[in-house]
């Protein structure tokens, strides 16, 4: 499997995750409730933003700097990353949902940009062979990497 084949696969999970978030969160009464749903997100898209920044932004580093765009692909996961966290700090109903639908947006954006050119760009420039060798790095990394959530959802080894 190509590596962009396995983020792809991910994204969807996560678009229908993001589509839960924006069709509940209105809906969410208490801060528990919000903290829960954002946790959910926070867990599932550091492990993916990791996996990536780790293993497929680096291969790619030199076409994403060409065009201008590596900071900006590192800073929107940072970003993204910032916004779940402060779910917890949220002293409000409205704060935290707000915060909480605002990283959906954000992530919308994040997956769009990468399946419209960061994955289809990685598939011209990059070999087939260096695709799958990834695709295999990152299928090692899943079954042997978990997300400490005492560690701010760093990936520990």
């Amino acid at each position: 499997m190509r590596i962009t084949e396995a983020l792809r696969a991910e994204h969807l999970v996560f678009h229908n995750l993001i589509d839960h978030v924006e069709t509940t969160a209105p809906k969410l009464k208490s801060l528990a409730e919000i903290r829960s749903l954002a946790s959910t997100m926070e867990v599932m898209f550091a492990a993916h933003s990791h996996a990536e920044d780790q293993l497929f932004l680096g291969p790619m580093a030199h076409c994403f700097e060409e065009l201008g765009q590596r900071q900006a692909l590192l800073d929107e996961h940072a970003e993204l990353d910032r916004t779940l966290r402060s779910i917890r700090r949220a002293s409000s109903v409205p704060k935290a949902r707000q915060a909480l639908l605002s990283a959906a947006a954000l992530a919308r954006r994040h997956f769009d940009l990468e399946e419209r050119v960061v994955y289809p760009l990685a598939e011209r420039v990059l070999k087939r062979e260096t695709l799958e060798s990834l695709g295999r790095a990152w299928m090692e990394r899943r079954n042997n990497t978990s997300v400490c959530v005492s560690c701010e959802n760093k990936v520990c080894e």
